[in-house]
């Protein structure tokens, strides 16, 4: 019988990587909620660049940094944990210091500075999973990585505002929160490399041998191509709906903010405890009903839409609650899921994998849903809907080797008060 481990709060800091690398967290996350959403008006307006040459530009920086992903699964793999944490944060550091430096009207310098942001963002989720799993084992894992998402959102979204409110401010204000994202991870970075972990991971395949753990790194071939669709909810609040309320609905714009907000204080709220309760499942069968529940929002946007003028947004924004909650389950399950999978030996090549399938989804998904918009919402949300249950089936149906390792030790977790 499954025995249950209670969680305390001061336990889950020490399973997430101690109290300095939780500050390190949330001062990285503050630095990146201060610029991170601006970025494209940074370019538009400080460095006069037309918007088409600046989102292509970060566009290439996104898509380049997903370049670096295999080497720093190496390097994880190597035993490197704390010092890729750092690094990932330093990396930024670079980038935003070419950017406080590219001269007005040159797109290029602006380019090789979303370069350096986009491998420091893009290095960063599979660097701190791959330390939380050193750190924390089983359940207690999960519930740690749920931790640090939750921890992550409420630092953005406190940036995000700080940011917001100096915007009257205009060029000079721009620059400012671009110096000040600089320091902050500079500061996150030291922080980070002060923990000083390394993982020994060919004693940890010696111990783990009974369950495979001496085998090659799983492909998780289905995993990796379901979770390019998975992570398309996640660009739902930030383009899909403000498209659909603003330019189809002829809504105030009043709601798509609203509607990002109420996501931002579920994620940070809910991710743990949700996360928590589904420990009791196997987390295979958690990620497909985290991909059913994304469908049936999906359908709910589809039946929302169709309502009478007066009734859509508010059917909308309900809806939304219901997608978050996909969004909840998914975050708090896929990642942990491939960390229970992937050998010792092979954890920070398995993660980059995963990390590249999700770089390359949200890479991917503000270009479909653009297109699909304009075609009205039966293209849209029906195409999502699709999508999303098939990769759900696929996630249910794949089988994993060394099924063993999946249980977390048979052990469930709840949070203690």
């Amino acid at each position: 019988m499954a025995t249950t481990t209670k969680i305390q709060p001061r336990a889950l800091v020490r399973a997430s990587g101690g109290p300095r690398y939780a500050v390190a967290l949330a001062v990285d996350a503050l630095g990146t909620g201060l610029l991170r959403p601006f970025l494209l008006l940074y370019g538009v307006t400080v460095l006069r660049l037309s918007a088409p040459a600046t989102g292509t530009a970060m566009t290439i920086g996104v898509v380049a940094g997903l370049v670096c992903m295999p080497a720093m699964g190496r390097w994880l793999d190597r035993g490197a944990r704390s010092t890729v944490v750092a690094a990932s944060m330093l990396v930024r550091v670079v980038g935003v210091a070419l950017l406080l430096a590219t001269p007005a009207g040159h797109v290029w310098p602006f380019a090789t500075a979303a370069l350096f942001l986009g491998i420091g963002n893009q290095a960063w989720p599979a660097a701190h999973a791959a330390l939380v799993a050193t750190v924390a084992h089983g359940r207690e894992r999960d519930a740690a990585l749920a931790a640090g998402r939750a921890l992550r959102n409420a630092a953005l979204g406190i940036g995000a505002l700080l940011a917001t409110a100096c915007l009257a401010g205009g060029t000079t204000t721009l620059r400012s929160l671009a110096a000040a994202t600089g320091l902050a991870y500079l500061a996150a970075a030291a922080l980070a490399w002060s923990v000083q972990l390394h993982a020994r991971p060919a004693a940890a395949s010696a111990r783990e041998g009974a369950d495979g753990a001496d085998g090659p790194a799983p492909r998780m071939r289905a995993l990796l191509a379901a979770n390019v669709i998975y992570v398309f909810c996640l660009n739902v609040p930030e383009i899909a709906l403000p498209l659909v309320l603003v330019t189809q609905l002829h809504a105030s714009p009043v709601w798509p903010a609203a509607i990002f907000v109420a996501n931002t204080v579920l994620v940070v709220t809910l991710q743990v405890p949700v996360t928590v309760l589904m420990s009791r499942f196997p987390r295979r069968t958690v990620l497909a009903l985290a991909g059913v529940v994304l469908t049936a929002s999906y359908l709910g946007f589809l039946a929302a839409t169709s309502l009478a003028p007066g009734w859509a947004a508010p059917a909308v924004a309900a809806v939304s609650v219901v997608c978050t909650l996909g969004e909840i389950i998914y975050a708090g399950t896929a990642t942990a899921l491939v960390t229970a999978l992937a050998p010792p030996h092979a954890l920070g090549r398995a993660l980059a994998r995963f990390e590249l399938s999700t770089g390359l989804g949200l890479a991917v998904s503000p270009a479909v849903i653009t297109t699909l918009t304009p075609h009205g919402p039966a293209p849209l949300w029906g195409s999502l809907a699709t999508a999303t249950l098939v990769s759900a089936s696929a996630v249910a149906t794949e089988k994993d080797r060394g099924a063993r390792r999946l249980s977390g030790g048979g052990r469930r977790v709840r949070a203690g008060r």
